[in-house]
């Protein structure tokens, strides 16, 4: 995971369960196909950019040959010189961006920019032969007129339905000033203008290219949604909105990589709800589902933006805290703990309000590993003796032991009583 990545990652929102959840049936279709996407796309849409980085190298070196096949067997040079000029260029840039991603350079924007950047060349290299004097290759090339739908189909890997937008409303913008320019200035039905290969000009096929280019952009956007639904369904507690333990476990191995490399410290908590059991036995399992929905608010609303916080299992929580070492941990997760102790949670179909606690393991990459597993173990093991030195409390690295605002001796015994609510 990039330096880029993480920075753009912490001016995004939170990730939190509001964002997991699909938007609003209600909501006016635009607003949700501008809506920017959630932290869980951002990182499908940097793996999916590198791929289409792949894609894009691989596909300008197929491509390449066919410039040079057309200068060697066709009288005409113009259209081989134009293609070979736009293939190169294509591959200078395909390769300069293969290369950033392979230095960890990712931005939100990189996929819009480079999305746009593929449609361009396209619009380019089509101009190029009005340019050259042939406008209607210009409207009628076969070849680089299909690119346009390779460029807007590699969209879809972006997770984003705003670049698939707007890359195609560039292509169909394009393609019509081409056409409406070369119809402006040149007489298309000029004989010496349609001897070429490339046949003549008439708006009914142009109108069809363009239709065929609104119809592959909202092929692509379809394409977008669907992506982004089933990974929301597959990465996302249904109960909480949080992500899942799956999510998770994809999410520490970037962030833990990312530490190692830069030297940076990371903390991590295991949160666990405080006789759980007892409150189903107690109140009914709908007022389970009520008090872990409340404590899943509760925890995000006391994180960084740049934190991670998933549903683990059933009533335990995991934190992620990047860029924060043991002390500002500590200091974070005791916060999480007075809030959730001081919620009100209203039970359902019932007047009753109760209150819940929490008891939390804390770990730090470094001195307690340097492997996930082994800090979620060491984690683990502390929220464990939370449990055993009376719940209601936050154990953390030995010698920063704190309950209720009391300092924990390394044994886990406090010095006074907590009060467990």
């Amino acid at each position: 995971m990039s330096l880029g990545y993480e920075h753009s990652r912490r001016k995004s929102r939170a990730i939190s369960g509001t964002e997991f959840l699909a938007a609003p049936p209600g909501q006016p279709i635009w607003r949700r196909l501008m809506a920017p996407p959630d932290p869980l796309h951002m990182d499908a849409g940097a793996e999916g950019e590198r791929i289409v980085a792949r894609v894009r190298t691989i596909l300008v070196l197929l491509l390449l040959p066919i410039p040079f096949i057309n200068l060697l067997l066709d009288q005409d040079r113009i259209p081989g010189l134009v293609g070979l000029g736009v293939n190169l260029t294509a591959l200078g840039i395909a390769l300069g961006v293969q290369q950033a991603l392979r230095r960890d350079f990712y931005r939100p924007w990189l996929g819009l920019a480079t999305s746009l950047l593929d449609v361009s060349l396209v619009g380019c290299g089509l101009g190029a032969f009005m340019l050259l004097g042939q406008p209607i290759t210009t409207v009628n090339s076969r070849l680089l007129f299909e690119v346009y739908f390779v460029a807007i189909g590699a969209t879809a890997l972006r997770y984003d339905t705003r670049i698939s937008m707007a890359a195609g409303a560039m292509a169909v913008a394009q393609y019509l000033v081409l056409v409406l320019v070369a119809s402006s200035m040149f007489d298309l039905h000029d004989a010496a203008l349609t001897s070429t290969s490339y046949g003549t000009f008439d708006w009914a096929t142009q109108l069809s290219r363009l239709v065929l280019l609104v119809v592959m952009t909202m092929l692509a956007v379809a394409i977008v949604r669907r992506s982004q639904r089933l990974r929301r369904q597959s990465r996302s507690d249904r109960l909480t909105g949080l992500p899942n333990r799956s999510f998770f476990d994809e999410r520490v191995l970037a962030e833990l990589s990312r530490a190692r490399r830069y030297g940076e410290p990371v903390a991590l908590a295991m949160i666990d709800v405080d006789h759980f059991k007892q409150f189903n036995d107690a109140w009914g399992h709908a007022a389970g589902d009520v008090a872990l929905c409340a404590v899943a608010r509760a925890i995000e609303a006391s994180v960084r933006q740049s934190d991670l916080v998933v549903r683990y299992g059933g009533e335990e929580f995991v934190a992620l805290f990047p860029g924060m070492d043991a002390t500002d941990a500590m200091a974070r997760v005791e916060g999480i703990r007075a809030a959730v102790a001081a919620l009100p949670i209203g039970l359902p179909r019932r007047s009753d309000v109760v209150r819940i606690t929490i008891s939390v393991g804390l770990a730090v990459l470094g001195d307690d590993g340097t492997e996930a597993e082994d800090l979620l173990d060491r984690a683990d093991a502390r929220l464990f003796e939370a449990k055993q030195g009376g719940r209601n409390r936050v154990v953390g690295p030995a010698g920063e032991l704190r309950t209720s605002g009391v300092v924990l001796r390394p044994s886990g015994e406090p010095e006074e009583e907590p009060q467990v609510i």
